[in-house]
């Protein structure tokens, strides 16, 4: 079972990454029924050149990636190997996935499990695995995270614990994948279930304050879950972050709850400061209005924001770069994040900007490559602008006037290595 490493530039598999919760739930399935061996190739563990110990490669894969998981796959069919594909991209663009594998997983493998894992035992595998219907989340099983804990280089995992309470998203943003792989419909687990596991990595590491990241797609969506399960985490004494839906931040009760319950960051797609482009990606939970009180809110309770902004709309100007620069540190920002406006196959983002694409090497669909030409600004003017916000935004003077006064924690070493990171930064990087 491998996760593949990218090929990017832009630091993305580089350092300290992520446990990879899906594959963790992927081997943890498996498991019950076939020997697993655990590669994940960001560590630096390396694949086999020669698969002769094993029946079946299993591969996930997302678009940066792609194309070492294809490469991967290749090399296990020509030894004569079962590949299994699954992740996003072979669930976005299936038929060319299934030129380098035996079978792709569309979506969700728990919910076409049982009918995978007989055709693997009879060896008469389909070419694509679909579940006519998703499976609620309470038939999710308890991650067993021995499999990447016991890795060679585990190490170099962050400590900060992945964990997924709900799956799916009905907001329906033109250029994202969720409605796809997860549903549109929004499943959530028994909170009883969510709270059993953290106790569990309380028990393990022998400690209450375990750092907590939930990987949900919209984990607030369902606001009176949410809250619920914030009260019973407050309990816990567990830190945690997450990503979350800007509409539902603007109550002051929201954010006073949250840090409470232990949340010392946030993970806010703010995307532009043009409500336009706002209004161009249906991203409606997104109300420029209410931008600064969300930030003001959360602020008041000692909570930290990881901020995303995108650029390379049709709407965007050079204009939208000082406005956004503004936003940031008038509002002080602790972990601003930028990227580049990137149509991901699959979506109908995709299909709308597929004639302005510039090429299709996956390697490059990183979100800081440069994909298309915006309509009201050359390509030199967007990639110039993008470096040079970034540098300002992360020069030392810049760095204090954001963190005065915030307590001295890792986001402070994430803007020193960005400091670093970005003073090397040339438009050319992009391209």
């Amino acid at each position: 079972m491998i996760q593949p490493v990218s090929n990017t530039s832009m630091m993305v598999d580089s350092g300290t990454v992520s446990m990879p919760l899906n594959l963790i739930m992927v081997a943890t399935l498996v498991g019950k029924l076939f020997d697993v061996t655990f590669i994940d190739e960001r560590l630096g563990n390396r694949v086999p050149e020669d698969f002769s110990g094993f029946d079946v490669v299993a591969i996930t894969s997302r678009t940066l990636n792609a194309s070492r998981a294809y490469q991967i796959g290749d090399a296990a069919l020509k030894q004569g190997k079962i590949v299994i594909l699954g992740g996003v991209h072979p669930t976005m663009l299936h038929e060319e996935a299934t030129g380098h594998c035996t079978s792709v997983v569309y979506g969700e493998i728990e919910s076409i499990w049982t009918e995978l894992a007989n055709d693997v035992m009879t060896g008469r595998m389909q070419s694509v695995y679909r579940a006519k219907e998703l499976k609620p989340m309470s038939a999710m099983i308890h991650p067993d995270f021995s499999y990447a804990l016991s890795s060679t280089n585990a190490k170099k995992y962050s400590s900060r614990i992945p964990l997924l309470a709900t799956k799916g998203c009905p907001v329906g943003c033109n250029f994202c994948t969720t409605p796809t792989v997860y549903g549109k419909s929004y499943r959530y687990r028994e909170l009883d279930l969510v709270l059993d596991e953290m106790r569990y990595h309380q028990q393990r590491l022998g400690k209450k304050k375990v750092n907590f990241s939930f990987m949900d797609d919209n984990v607030s969506f369902r606001p009176k879950y949410f809250m619920t399960l914030l009260e019973e985490m407050a309990k816990l004494g567990v830190h945690w972050n997450a990503n979350i839906s800007m509409n539902f931040l603007d109550k002051p009760e929201v954010a006073e709850l949250a840090a409470r319950s232990g949340c010392d960051l946030l993970s806010i797609g703010f995307e532009s400061l043009n409500p336009e482009t706002i209004k161009s990606v249906q991203k409606g939970s997104n109300r420029l209005g209410n931008y600064e009180k969300v930030v003001s809110n959360l602020h008041k309770n000692g909570i930290a924001i990881q901020g995303y902004f995108m650029f390379g709309f049709d709407n965007d100007t050079e204009e939208s770069f000082q406005l956004t620069y503004d936003f940031i540190m008038k509002n002080k920002i602790e972990f601003p994040v930028f990227s580049l406006v990137t149509p991901f196959p699959g979506t109908p983002y995709f299909d709308e900007m597929k004639p302005r694409i510039r090429h299709f090497d996956w390697d490059k669909y990183d979100t800081y490559h440069y994909m298309f030409e915006p309509n009201k600004m050359s390509g030199e003017k967007l990639l110039s602008n993008f470096v040079k916000l970034q540098q300002e935004v992360y020069k030392g003077r810049a760095i204090m006037q954001r963190m005065t006064g915030k307590p001295l924690n890792w986001i402070w070493l994430a803007n020193y290595m960005m400091h670093r990171f970005t003073s090397r930064l040339k438009p050319e990087s992009y391209l």
